[in-house]
């Protein structure tokens, strides 16, 4: 398990979802081999990241061995799924096509355990609310890099307000043009300065909730 830890850490992904595949041919438990190497690989990721020990590139390479390894599971797994700890929405705003922020936060809750619906960029406010509302999920992810488009997020939150949605949703949102108290005076429930921040956030709402 210490091996394939530190291959996800180290970016290695080839070499991670070999190891996977063959402890999984070997009788291992997908569960066991998400809560024991997996998810605490990218624990210590996210910690290197905060500590600026790790830059951008290397949380990308060490998700990258986090995703192959967690679609090799999925793909050898004797029931074809895999047990999550929570559920997200993610999207950005309408208006909005850039989806780096929305895909690292992303990579951050699937490395987590999280089950993910992306809802991909210049998402609409009835998208937001439908989904909520069909996925039934602890947290939903808003992203925008322009100014012009982090308004939309406002809307949202009205919306799923008005459809007496927001009592079982947390809503995080993040993205440049942002801050805390945007955040606040908007009605979102958490500001991610970054997509650590963001895991560590729904993490605790899954914590609370259980």
């Amino acid at each position: 398990m210490e091996e394939l830890k530190q291959l996800v850490i180290d970016g290695k992904s080839d070499r991670a979802a070999a190891m996977v595949a063959r402890l999984l041919d070997e009788g291992g438990s997908a569960e066991v081999l998400m809560e024991q190497a997996l998810i605490p690989a990218m624990d210590v990721v996210g910690k290197l990241f905060q500590d600026g020990e790790y830059f951008l590139p290397e949380l990308l390479v060490s998700a990258k061995a986090m995703q192959k390894s967690v679609n090799v599971i999925k793909q050898r797994s004797t029931t074809g799924t895999v047990t999550r700890s929570g559920k997200a929405v993610v999207g950005t705003v309408k208006g909005d096509l850039h989806d780096i922020g929305k895909n690292l936060l992303i990579m951050a809750l699937e490395g987590a355990g999280f089950e993910v619906v992306d809802l991909g960029s210049d998402v609409s406010t009835q998208q937001f609310v439908e989904a909520v509302k069909e996925h039934r999920p602890h947290v939903m992810g808003m992203s925008a890099l322009l100014s012009t488009t982090m308004y939309m997020m406002k809307d949202v939150i009205e919306a799923i307000d008005r459809e007496g949605l927001h009592q079982g949703v947390k809503i995080m949102v993040g993205g440049a043009p942002l801050n805390d108290n945007y955040a606040k005076n908007i009605g979102a429930d958490f500001y991610g300065p970054d997509c650590i921040a963001g895991r560590e956030y729904a993490r605790s709402i899954v914590a609370r909730k259980n």
